[in-house]
């Protein structure tokens, strides 16, 4: 089960998208794949529950956590092998650990707890909640948005995580994202010299 949860190795730097629902983070993955000419990991878990949604009109349960957790990571080893030096991710394993201890008090299948935090990434990209709410089937929380984003936060700050936070409007947002890639970036390739 976890061999199905863990990273392949890769040389990408691998930045995620992080945050509460409905804040940009699959815009700013689209963007910035298509500013670095590289490959974005689409949110595996917003197919898997839009086809259940579509046939049930049931929401995530608690069984559905690893079967999107395994899909997640599958997506994410098949493009980093494609990947060009960065690959953006639009959510990882820890996102759904935090959406697990929230809506399953506290309740998170032990593999995906321990993996979650084994999984490595260069950089977290913190959305804030400044953009406009976009309703859709499976979003559910739209007066908890201030709530949700500190409870992002306070996951990345207690792991002791990198990240930045991204508000604004997109022009602010994208140019902000970009100005840290490239640190990062540098940064890489200086320690690789």
């Amino acid at each position: 089960m976890e061999e199905k949860l863990k990273q392949k190795p890769s040389d990408c730097i691998k930045v995620v998208l992080f945050g509460p629902e409905s804040t940009g983070k699959t815009t700013l993955s689209k963007q910035l794949a298509k500013h670095y000419a590289t490959d974005w990991v689409p949110e595996y878990m917003r197919e898997y529950l839009q086809e259940k949604w579509d046939i049930t009109k049931e929401s995530c349960t608690y069984v559905d956590l690893l079967p999107i957790a395994k899909g997640q990571m599958r997506l994410e080893n098949k493009y980093a092998q494609k990947g060009n030096k960065v690959l953006f991710c639009d959510t990882n394993l820890l996102e759904l650990k935090v959406y697990a201890e929230v809506y399953y008090d506290g309740r998170v299948p032990e593999s995906l707890n321990k993996i979650s935090l084994q999984n490595v990434y260069d950089l977290y990209l913190l959305t804030y909640i400044d953009t406009p709410w976009v309703p859709d089937d499976l979003r559910d929380k739209p007066h908890d948005r201030e709530e949700m984003f500190f409870k992002f936060k306070t996951v990345l700050d207690n792991y002791g995580l990198p990240y930045i936070v991204i508000k604004g409007d997109q022009i602010s947002r994208l140019e902000k994202a970009i100005t840290s890639i490239d640190q990062l970036i540098e940064q890489k390739s200086e320690h690789n010299r």
